[in-house]
């Protein structure tokens, strides 16, 4: 690993040793400020990670840890991503990439997304916010949001302000709200199949036609 990298795991679906000439999705997961450190199954035993512990996509999921202390940089996420795909040594569809992350998790997904706008087919914050100033980066990335109404940790507002400037530069955001719903709204957000063929809809190509 980089030194300005960070740990990371991957997971890779059905098939994936089977069809070698296939170039799969990617989804990179940033997980929240309670799975920081030196340990990998902290980073397993929430969100997406936890998900794919007993369900299936037809995705290549990558996944780091962000060491104790720190707060996603979005420096080392670039040089991460790029060691990625290295190792999947071209297996991956660059068209097809996506971005989601929950708590600090989601505060860093709309803060790279906005330093790197085409690098991604879509995001995917849950429960955390970013700096409306930055909307104009984003307003052509399909953008699906997700917060709970109850959260007293992220306040439902730090999303819905980053919704409302990208949506007045005509951007393309889907914003749900859980209404019974506190800090944690990933459950539910990742256990919804619909997320998945949402994020299949749209490639790189695709989107800037």
């Amino acid at each position: 690993m980089h030194t300005f990298s960070y740990p990371y795991a991957l997971y890779y679906p059905p098939g994936f040793s089977d069809q070698l000439q296939r170039k799969w999705p990617l989804i990179l997961f940033l997980h929240g400020a309670g799975e920081r450190g030196h340990d990998m199954e902290k980073v397993k035993a929430q969100g997406l990670p936890a998900y794919l512990q007993h369900k299936d996509i037809p995705f290549l999921v990558a996944y780091p840890q962000c060491p104790a202390g720190q707060y996603w940089s979005v420096e080392k996420l670039s040089n991460w991503l790029q060691e990625v795909l290295e190792k999947l040594d071209e297996r991956v569809d660059e068209k097809r990439i996506y971005l989601t992350g929950i708590s600090m998790g989601g505060y860093g997904t709309w803060r790279w997304a906005a330093a790197a706008p085409d690098k991604f087919a879509a995001i995917a914050p849950i429960c955390g916010g970013g700096d409306p100033a930055l909307a104009v980066q984003i307003k052509d990335v399909p953008i699906w949001a997700f917060h709970g109404e109850k959260d007293y940790i992220v306040p439902l507002s730090e999303t819905a302000k980053m919704v409302e400037a990208v949506e007045k530069l005509g951007g393309h955001v889907t914003f749900t709200r859980y209404p019974d719903a506190a800090h944690d709204s990933w459950t539910e957000t990742y256990h919804n199949p619909l997320l998945y063929d949402w994020f299949l809809t749209f490639s790189r190509s695709y989107n800037r036609n």
